[in-house]
């Protein structure tokens, strides 16, 4: 079919199979999670309500990695916050893409997330680039939630370290991140960001080091870069 909008339904196929992909990934990585967390303590409806109200994989391990350690659920909650942050800095340049409006702000940060926020950056059209977020968003929670469940109830059967699952999540971040890479101004503030983050690791508490990685980028996003975007 001709059109303006042509493209765009054409470019629709391979979003939804790389976002079935990145599903499936996340089912894997939310089984993981559910066997984690039940074994630190958390109870089946527990994992399930914290895995769909935060959302947030990194946040969800941090938050069962302290109960687990015997700290307060205060405590848990901090340290998730921390990793979550780096979301609100994604918020910011998702804002003029998908530009939500009055309740429909709440529901949209739900889902901006590090995969949605990779997802819809790499398209090339807004129509495009709002497809690729809400396709991903929606199948990466379903699937989150199921594969949560299944881990929940398998309980201590799954051993995440053993299958590679605790790394199924920076691996599939990176590959999204890698077509990003394509011009310098891309690549050096990834290199600044990488090299801040190494710096704070032994420095500072867990979650701070990602949170002054993305304020790297949050400041590179601000220098005006002309970039030719279809309606």
């Amino acid at each position: 079919m001709n059109g303006p909008d042509a493209p765009d339904r054409d470019g629709r196929r391979p979003v939804l199979r790389a976002a079935v992909g990145i599903g499936l990934y996340a089912a894997a990585f939310g089984a993981s999670f559910g066997a984690v967390s039940v074994s630190s303590g958390l109870s089946l409806l527990q994992t399930m309500v914290l895995s769909l109200v935060m959302f947030s994989g990194a946040s969800q391990y941090a938050f069962a990695g302290v109960v687990a350690a015997g700290g307060s659920p205060f405590a848990a909650a901090a340290a998730a916050l921390l990793l979550g942050v780096r979301n609100g800095f994604y918020g910011v340049g998702l804002a003029g893409i998908l530009r939500p409006r009055g309740w429909r702000r709440l529901g949209t940060a739900h889902f901006v997330i590090d995969e949605t926020t990779a997802m819809a950056l790499g398209q090339d059209s807004r129509s495009l680039q709002r497809y690729a977020f809400w396709a991903t968003g929606l199948i990466l929670c379903s699937l989150w939630q199921l594969g949560t469940l299944v881990g929940a109830l398998a309980g201590a059967a799954v051993d995440p370290s053993t299958f590679g699952l605790d790394a199924a999540a920076p691996a599939v971040f990176l590959a999204l991140l890698w077509p990003r890479l394509g011009s310098a101004a891309n690549r050096w503030v990834a290199v600044a960001g990488a090299a801040v983050a190494l710096l704070l690791v032994p420095l500072v508490p867990q979650g701070v080091p990602v949170i002054a990685a993305a304020g790297v980028a949050g400041l590179a996003g601000l220098v005006p870069v002309r970039q030719a975007v279809r309606p």
